[in-house]
């Protein structure tokens, strides 16, 4: 038996084949819901057959709910639920976990956009009940931090950022006044994310449907933004190769646009590359991602979003290269209210199906879901493995890539 958070359990001998009835245990202020196999799966059973090899069994809970209280809370980034954006995929996982398992869940929007509002906010969702608080971004990584140790009892969930103390990345001052300290304690799960898996879906996708003359915009050279790039170049190269097209037969202006909000310079940039022959852009620059746009529907280009479907926001963008931040807060209010929650720094993957290419493809002329199924499928196995840790200025890394021609500026 798998211990929990909860109940200790002692394991016990069991004869192949004998029919062992399944114990029932009581926790208070938690159903015990019953066991799950080794797969996840409920056992809809009050017996257990002994197989002729070791087994774990682990316990589920639910945990009861009091009226009036919201045990759920999100702290959105000062944006609203409905933003077709972080916030908006954040609740989507929310909610369907609290449908599906009868949680009473609320969101909570801070007044203004910095750590002082961000921890009034998680004050109060703590006040109203709240036993996992869940925050969107980066943006709450010194909010995380601080957290953590004011409420040691409580689980938080921040998506793609990690804990820590720094406030002045120039001098390194720290919001505590304490040395530089990255931490995610056992109350408090960091996820982050394999971008690089996310891009290579993007850049496999955008030569399979017939694109050879590829770009990439990125707004700064920090590291989810590198590993965007490397997984594109990745998946471009792969499926250049699956496809026996020539050496060079593809071609990539990479450059990192300094910005990551909407500018002149980027929009320029990227009408200029249309007008030289760039037929798809995949735009990794934040806010400079409108500029793109703005340029591709000028010159009647094409645009891969990123981080979420960004297909609301442009006709010119084709696909986007999404991280599934629904799923990952699914998995982990699971893994709080059943016992099983573990804190610490993970990375998530198309394992873990937390990246990917959203489901319509009604914007590819060729690649389609069948296609694209069969890729996902390779990176979720293992058949496929992406370097998510070489970036585009190592040149080693490039030259393993022979199908791709890379054009680098600035």
């Amino acid at each position: 038996f798998e211990s929990s958070g909860l109940v200790v359990l002692e394991d016990v001998a069991v004869t192949y084949l004998e029919e062992y009835t399944l114990p029932l245990l009581t926790v208070e202020g938690y159903d015990f819901l019953g066991w799950l196999d080794e797969d996840g799966s409920l056992i809809n059973a009050d017996t257990f057959t002994m197989p002729a090899s070791d087994y774990t069994l682990f316990p589920s809970f639910k945990k009861q709910t009091v009226e009036g209280e919201y045990v759920i809370a999100l702290i959105t980034d000062i944006g609203s639920i409905d933003d077709e954006s972080y916030n908006q995929m954040v609740w989507e996982g929310i909610q369907r976990f609290g449908e599906e398992f009868n949680y009473s869940y609320k969101y909570y929007k801070p007044l203004e956009q910095n750590t002082e509002a961000y921890i009034n906010a998680i004050n109060l969702a703590v006040e109203e009940g709240a036993e996992i608080v869940i925050m969107p971004n980066w943006f709450f990584e010194n909010a995380a931090y601080i957290a953590q140790y004011q409420y040691p009892n409580i689980h938080f969930l921040l998506l793609d950022g990690v804990p820590h103390n720094i406030v002045d990345w120039n001098n390194m001052q720290t919001i505590d006044g304490k040395e530089v300290a990255y931490s995610s304690e056992d109350n408090t799960v960091s996820a982050l994310f394999i971008e690089a898996e996310a891009g290579f879906l993007a850049g496999y996708a955008a030569v399979k449907d017939g694109f050879t003359e590829l770009g990439f915009i990125g707004g700064m050279p920090v590291p989810a933004v590198v590993k965007y790039g490397s997984g594109f170049i990745q998946g471009a190269n792969y499926a250049a190769t699956e496809m026996g097209l020539a050496n060079d037969a593809i071609t990539i202006n990479y450059m990192y646009a300094g910005a990551f909000w909407a500018n002149a310079n980027t929009q320029a940039t990227a009408q200029s590359w249309y007008q030289d022959g760039t037929e798809v852009i995949f735009a990794v620059a934040g806010g400079a991602g409108s500029s793109i746009m703005a340029a591709a529907a000028i010159e009647d280009g094409k645009v891969i979003g990123v981080d979420v479907d960004q297909s609301g926001y442009s006709d010119t963008i084709i696909t986007s290269a999404i991280k599934r931040l629904d799923n990952v807060v699914y998995n982990t209010l699971r893994q709080h209210f059943d016992g099983t929650f573990i804190g610490g720094n993970f990375g998530f993957g198309a394992y873990d199906n937390a990246v990917g290419l959203p489901q319509d493809f009604s914007r590819f002329d060729t690649f389609n879901e069948t296609m694209y199924n069969q890729i996902f499928d390779k990176l979720e196995d293992g058949t496929i493995w992406v370097d998510s840790e070489s970036g585009y200025s190592n040149d080693d890394f490039i030259d393993t890539y022979d199908k791709v021609l890379l054009v680098k500026s600035n």
